[in-house]
């Protein structure tokens, strides 16, 4: 009896982190490049605007390049696991930073910007179904991530996310996104092309994603580095 007990139990979680693997996939291939618009919105109605060019690998590499507004063209941002930098033409050489920072402030942090696959820094610790939706509960794999636990609804018929609640270790609600606008983006990536996410922590602020390309595509190791950062435009020819 306690064998099959721990055989069910092991299969129940194996089938969790799969559907967590496949509601990566859904998002972006494991390597591809994309480009997308951050729109934060002031109390006031005022807007700033950035279009970045971002170039991801595997699980955990990607590099971010602004291309708008001009004040800002030519920064790039590394992420390599856990770690991350930001690279500053007029400085030349890259700055450390850490997950809940932004680089261009707003609701946002550079983990929401450089996002990764949730299958990398999250494990499922409940699955419940519900009429229309999944309700995932995800736990941090380490204190490192941004987000110590995750409560994610995810559409049944897509397996994309319509709502994620983000929560420190105090179970305190930092910011919840929402995921909008399904949208085909062809190479079978369909997900949502909008998210949107405000936060109790920056009441009347909100902050807008949107995807406008996803296209799989290959990278060497060696434009994930350091050295390369500078050197960030090249990856989009």
């Amino acid at each position: 009896m306690k064998i099959l007990i721990l055989i069910i139990s092991l299969s129940l979680a194996l089938l969790a982190e799969n559907i967590l693997e496949t509601i990566d996939r859904k998002l972006t291939p494991v390597s591809a490049q994309m480009y997308k618009k951050l729109i934060n919105i002031e109390p006031d109605g005022s807007k700033k605007e950035f279009t970045l060019f971002q170039a991801k690998k595997d699980k955990d590499k990607m590099v971010s390049l602004f291309l708008a507004p001009d004040s800002e063209k030519g920064r790039a941002t590394l992420r390599l696991g856990d770690n991350m930098w930001l690279y500053i033409p007029n400085v030349g050489r890259p700055i450390r930073i850490t997950s809940m920072q932004s680089v261009v402030g707003g609701v946002f942090n550079n983990a929401d910007i450089m996002r990764l696959d949730f299958s990398t820094e999250y494990t499922v610790t409940s699955q419940e179904n519900k009429k229309n939706f999944i309700l995932l509960n995800l736990k941090a794999k380490n204190d490192t991530v941004s987000y110590d636990k995750l409560i994610m609804k995810v559409d049944k018929k897509t397996l994309t996310p319509i709502q994620i609640e983000c929560y420190t270790s105090t179970k305190m609600l930092i910011k919840t996104l929402y995921y909008k606008k399904l949208t085909d983006f062809g190479d079978n990536i369909l997900r949502p092309a909008v998210v949107e996410t405000m936060s109790p922590l920056y009441k009347g602020y909100k902050s807008i994603m949107i995807y406008g390309k996803i296209i799989p595509k290959h990278f060497a190791d060696e434009a994930f580095t350091l050295d390369s950062l500078a050197n960030a435009s090249d990856l989009r020819r």
